[in-house]
């Protein structure tokens, strides 16, 4: 793999080891002996790229990216759509008709964005890192009272209300790392066919609809019984469930509330929905990884996605070593800055994603949790199975 300007290696190392420190600080704290812990940088290559190197019994893998998910050519820069989801083509096509290529072409970048947006769907400029700004830390924590229960990851019950790659990622090493996971779904909004298996890895799965009275009580139960709660809906959505920080503070103090968005909340773009492809192009990030300065680039793996994740998770471990009620917020956007401020690192060296191939179960193959505590590897405990458990933690206090 060429050398690129970006030290995609070094984040994505460095977001890992960020996890795995903090589980060991975590393992200190509940036992009073800290785990030795081991990270081998090719793992980190090949778990970085996990939903591309998802394979079935035959050896395919799933396409990630819908024919309209794309760059096209606007009349004085690039855009990048997203339309993965049929609700966005649907949204996409309500904004620029059904030629989107002509539609976009006679347009300014900025205008196609916001005709995108205001009709549900999801559309970004091509920007320098200069024209972008956003600030904020890595990932931020702030106290929200009430003492957490004090037991062990292999007793912790994390709620998992997150979707497609940042928030899964994140989730399921809580599981590698002994956390009973509870992912749950809208039956309305299915998942896509390759997030439903790779996001699943390690976790138990339900569907669960809020919209009504029961779903929105069990909804809320199982944000009692958890220890952690994860969302990685857009800033507001999960308001309106009575499921934002502030509210599960209010009801079940003690808990752990970790969001997950785009562009991060009270800055640019807050309330709006976004992708790691999107985030890339919008942030300066593409025209970074520009071949030829004429068209916008991309990383060579979803970087923003898979370290936000890790993020995410090493955020959630350190505020149960803190041992206090907290909400720890992290974003696409914000893991973009870090990249783009960094100076360059190191080029990946070639690496074998076969080396590093679980069998998953139900003809499933992929890539294995990265990391060694005490020279033991970590493990997935569930094999991905969407949709198919009770709304119920699997183990108990």
């Amino acid at each position: 793999m060429p050398d690129l300007p970006l030290a995609v290696a070094d984040c994505a190392i460095d977001a890992v080891a960020a996890c795995l420190d903090a589980a060991a600080d975590l393992a200190e704290a509940r036992t009073g002996r800290r785990p030795d812990v081991m990270l081998d940088p090719a793992h980190v290559a090949a778990a970085v790229r996990s939903e591309a190197l998802l394979r079935d019994r035959d050896g395919n893998g799933i396409e990630g990216f819908a024919p309209l998910s794309r760059l096209w050519r606007a009349a004085d820069g690039w855009v990048r759509t997203h339309a993965n989801y049929p609700w966005h083509r649907a949204a996409l096509h309500r904004a620029l008709g059904d030629n989107i290529e002509t539609a976009i072409a006679a347009r300014s970048a900025t205008e196609v964005e916001q005709m995108v947006y205001e009709a549900g769907g999801l559309a970004v400029a091509a920007r320098t890192k200069e024209e972008w700004r956003t600030g904020g830390p890595l990932r931020r924590i702030d106290p929200t009272g009430g003492a957490v229960r004090p037991v062990p990851l292999d007793r912790m019950r994390v709620l998992d209300l997150t979707r497609v790659i940042a928030g899964p990622v994140g989730t399921r090493m809580l599981a590698a790392l002994g956390a009973d996971v509870l992912r749950v779904d809208d039956p309305n909004r299915p998942e896509l066919p390759l997030h439903a298996v790779d996001g699943t890895i390690g976790k138990a799965s339900t569907l669960l609809d809020a919209a009504t009275p029961d779903g929105r009580r069990t909804l809320d139960y199982l944000a009692g019984e958890a220890d952690v709660i994860v969302t990685g809906y857009r800033p507001g959505a999960m308001r309106k469930l009575g499921l934002a920080p502030d509210q599960i503070a209010g009801r079940h103090p003690g808990k752990v509330v970790a969001t997950l968005s785009a562009w991060g909340t009270g800055e640019i773009w807050g309330n709006r929905r976004g992708f790691d492809s999107l985030v890339q192009v919008a942030t300066g990030i593409g025209w970074a990884c520009s071949a030829d300065g004429e068209r916008p680039g991309a990383l060579p793996c979803q970087l923003l996605d898979h370290a936000t994740g890790y993020l995410l998770a090493a955020g959630v471990l350190e505020a149960l070593t803190a041992g206090e009620g907290a909400h720890v917020s992290v974003s696409l956007a914000r893991t973009a800055r870090w990249l783009l401020d960094r100076p360059p690192g190191r080029a990946e060296e070639p690496f074998d994603p076969d080396a590093y191939r679980v069998d998953l179960g139900g003809g499933w193959t992929g890539i294995a949790p990265p990391g060694r505590f005490d020279g033991e590897p970590l493990r997935w405990p569930r094999e991905p199975a969407y949709g198919a458990a009770a709304p119920e933690f699997t183990r108990r206090a």
